[in-house]
């Protein structure tokens, strides 16, 4: 009997290898709690645009749609032709068909790994993933770039009152887990209409949480504070392209975008995505670092686990988790982007000899 089903969309790049690994893990991980999952492959990128002409085919849309969860390889899709030449992002697409409005991404340190500050810190930052500059997700035809002439080019900002209010009322959830503490991000001095209602929702929420301690910063100030003083923060709420930027660099002063779990969420839906691309001129080499695609999956089975009920899950998540700090603590067995001589294989094996 099936328990869970995961779609599986391996990508380009270092996608399918790093999906490969991933799996490797999860198949382990959820027959030592005794879950049955059953995958649903179906092709995507630039093999299934040379197999049926799409990048995304509407069958992968379906199987993610009618799955539990969804596990998304890296895709190339600045190499993707035109979308009227059948070059879809299969990421933008299954975030907003999904409706996956927040973009979970965890930051912190691990042991025995130096930093590039030299400070511990753990914080989350939670992202706003539908709306914002984002050209495909701001009209409901056509995208939200223009070019009315060769030398004018021009973008759209989407912020809503429901985007906005729902992302705040997921980063105080997800503080209330941790150290009950958001910090708000922002430009309202000068965006002062879109920011000012992303603000204006977050600070409503902020007043239906009082024992959840609320701060507000600047993007720009913040992106000198993340690297300052990380550890002064829990967790980081904001729009869309402040969060895609400053998740980056709270991973990398962690040690490695490698290491970067990402998850998007939403009501019904959730998906497994790894923070980093798919780096094609390391595909095929066993040289890339599967970590942040493992723990991904990890975050999808929590996220089914705390939906459901069902604490095997959410035991599963928690044994990838330690089974990874485990692993990257050890400098014998991490990758080469940590400093290590492991090739994406080894590491994985490393994973699984790890696994409570």
């Amino acid at each position: 009997m099936t328990d869970i089903e995961i779609a599986v969309l391996s990508g380009d790049g270092i996608g399918p290898e790093t999906v490969e690994a991933t799996l490797t893990v999860t198949r382990e991980v959820l027959a030592r709690a005794g879950v049955a999952m059953q995958e649903r492959w179906s092709a995507i990128g630039l093999a299934a645009l040379e197999q049926v002409g799409t990048t995304f085919p509407e069958e992968a849309l379906e199987t993610a749609r009618k799955a539990d969860g969804t596990l998304l390889g890296a895709v190339s899709h600045l190499d993707y032709p035109s979308p009227e030449s059948g070059g879809v992002n299969p990421s933008g697409t299954l975030r907003r068909e999904l409706d996956l409005y927040a973009n979970v991404r965890p930051a912190r340190t691990y042991p025995g790994l130096a930093t590039k500050i030299g400070e511990e810190f753990d914080l989350v930052i939670v992202r706003e993933n539908t709306e914002g500059f984002y050209a495909d997700r701001t009209m409901h035809v056509g995208t939200g770039e223009v070019m009315p002439t060769p030398d004018l080019a021009l973008a759209h900002r989407k912020v809503t009152r429901e985007g906005s209010m729902r992302i705040a009322r997921e980063a105080f959830r997800i503080a209330a887990t941790r150290r009950r503490k958001v910090t708000a991000v922002h430009k309202s001095n000068v965006l002062r209409v879109s920011d000012g209602l992303f603000l204006e929702c977050v600070r409503q929420v902020a007043r239906e949480h009082p024992d959840v301690e609320y701060e507000e910063e600047l993007i720009d100030a913040m992106t000198a504070l993340l690297i300052r003083r990380p550890a002064d923060y829990d967790v980081i709420v904001t729009t869309n392209m402040f969060g895609d930027i400053l998740s980056d660099e709270a991973t990398e002063l962690s040690g490695s975008l490698g290491l970067a779990a990402s998850l998007n969420s939403g009501y019904q839906h959730a998906m497994a995505q790894a923070q980093h691309g798919s780096a094609p001129s390391l595909a095929g080499r066993d040289v890339a670092n599967p970590s942040s695609l493992i723990g991904s999956m990890g975050m999808l089975l929590s996220w089914l686990g705390e939906k459901r009920g069902d604490d095997r899950l959410v035991a599963a998540s928690r044994s990838i988790e330690v089974a990874l700090r485990d692993t990257v603590a050890d400098p014998s067995t991490r990758t080469a982007d940590l400093g290590g001589e492991l090739g994406g294989r080894a590491f994985t094996r490393a994973v699984l000899a790890n696994l409570a």
